[in-house]
């Protein structure tokens, strides 16, 4: 029986954003977990980040999981090459499958609906329903506001200071990927 690789679900935006290096750590990220034999989990969009994590980690040979709600297929331009494409009916359904199916997740700079999926998986996380690796890939110091507004939200007495300890953030796709691999290795580890 074949089993699933380690995987990584991706939230990013449906844009690019106005800086180049938006788009590099996006196809950076897609080549690397491509390298390392892992699935990207991602949105199925063919627009922005989500194409360009998507498109690289393809180039480079990776497995795929794109999970997309029917009325997103136009819009967000539904990826149907994946190695599996997903479409789903609602919203939720589309975030927890992405979930469901990841074994970490990491955020690049996005819009609404990254922050939405963060915050949720973050919620969670704060609740001890999961213990997924949660890492922004602050590219740029895209990040830096939330890092604040987190630290901030713990400052002012609404949430304990391991809420900020579930987040990692980290400055480059290179330093993403040795997280994750610590990661992988501690859920190997794990499981013997």
């Amino acid at each position: 029986m074949a089993t699933t690789p380690y995987s990584v679900c991706v939230y990013c935006g449906s844009r690019f954003g106005e800086r180049p290096a938006y788009r590099l750590a996006a196809e950076e990220l897609g080549q690397a977990l491509a390298e390392a034999g892992w699935r990207l989990v991602y949105g199925a969009g063919d627009v922005g980040l989500m194409g360009a994590v998507a498109n690289a980690t393809q180039a480079a040979g990776g497995t795929t999981l794109g999970v997309i709600p029917t009325h997103l297929l136009d819009r967000e331009v539904g990826k149907r090459d994946l190695t599996q494409f997903v479409a789903t009916e609602t919203m939720h359904e589309r975030k927890k499958v992405m979930y469901v199916n990841a074994d970490a997740i990491v955020v690049l700079p996005g819009g609404a609906g990254s922050l939405d999926e963060f915050f949720e998986v973050l919620t969670w996380r704060q609740l001890g329903l999961h213990d997924k690796p949660i890492v922004l890939v602050n590219t740029d110091g895209y990040w830096d506001p939330l890092v604040g507004l987190i630290d901030h939200v713990v400052a002012e007495g609404f949430a304990d200071a391991s809420v900020r300890a579930f987040v990692t953030v980290a400055g480059s796709v290179q330093e993403t990927m040795s997280l994750l691999r610590d990661a992988a290795a501690g859920q190997s580890d794990a499981a013997e």
